[in-house]
């Protein structure tokens, strides 16, 4: 079996699974290539490697009682076919195990979703607006259909959209309410668009623009993240 392709790690984070001490694991390669990526060197998948697999599984055993939770991040987590073993190794030891993704693969999410107890989702934009994103065309219907199964899972989750409005309109943002409602979902955190290593890329007073303001409305769960 193929082991897991491992970019980066974080032993120990208060912030990449709500409430939780956990570890993240961070898996190389990704498909899209989005404007403000924060990883840029995990999106190729043959990229250089951090750790190996079983060197980090014995460092999480000897976290045992010391941590909550695994996240497996990235780059993409479920473009990797050695994803489920992982999580089904990090489970065995008594470890929750979040997600990050990106949505963009939901077959291969169907697959690992009954092992996650907790997956934050990238909504990056409404649907029309994905391959301008992403760049790549007709993007956004693969996340949608994530979501669906994610709901529809009944897992703890939480629905992140980085902004900026350069990048998202105030009309792109209220098409994103409108998609997300329609499906049910009622948790949304808009986070601010940092590039890497700069200051704030977003004008002082994000949080009272009239987009976000309205958006705010619209979902039980809200929260407005700085970058």
């Amino acid at each position: 079996m193929p082991s897991l392709r491992i970019g980066g790690f974080t032993p120990f984070t208060t912030t990449d699974y709500p409430g939780l001490l956990a570890a993240v694991v961070f898996c190389q390669g990704c498909p899209w290539r989005c404007t403000y990526c924060h990883n840029p060197h995990l999106l190729p998948v043959e990229g250089p490697e951090s750790h190996v697999w079983p060197d980090l599984l014995r460092f999480l055993e000897s976290r045992r009682g010391l941590l909550d939770a695994v996240v497996f991040s990235g780059g993409e987590p479920t473009l990797q076919g050695a994803l489920a073993d992982a999580m089904r190794a990090v489970k065995a030891l008594g470890f929750r195990i979040g997600l990050h993704s990106a949505g963009m693969y939901p077959d291969r999410l169907a697959r690992v979703l009954p092992l996650v107890d907790w997956i934050g989702l990238d909504i990056k934009a409404p649907r029309a607006a994905y391959p301008r994103i992403t760049g790549v065309p007709a993007a956004g219907a693969a996340v949608f259909d994530s979501l669906r199964l994610i709901l529809g899972a009944g897992v703890d989750y939480e629905l992140r959209c980085t902004w900026h409005p350069d990048l998202l309109s105030a009309a792109d943002l209220a098409s994103l309410g409108d998609e997300l409602q329609a499906l049910g979902a009622d948790r949304l955190v808009l986070q601010e668009c940092r590039p890497t290593g700069r200051a704030s890329a977003i004008p002082p007073g994000w949080h009272d623009d009239d987009g976000v303001t309205k958006l705010a409305g619209r979902f039980r769960h809200f929260t407005l993240r700085p970058g």
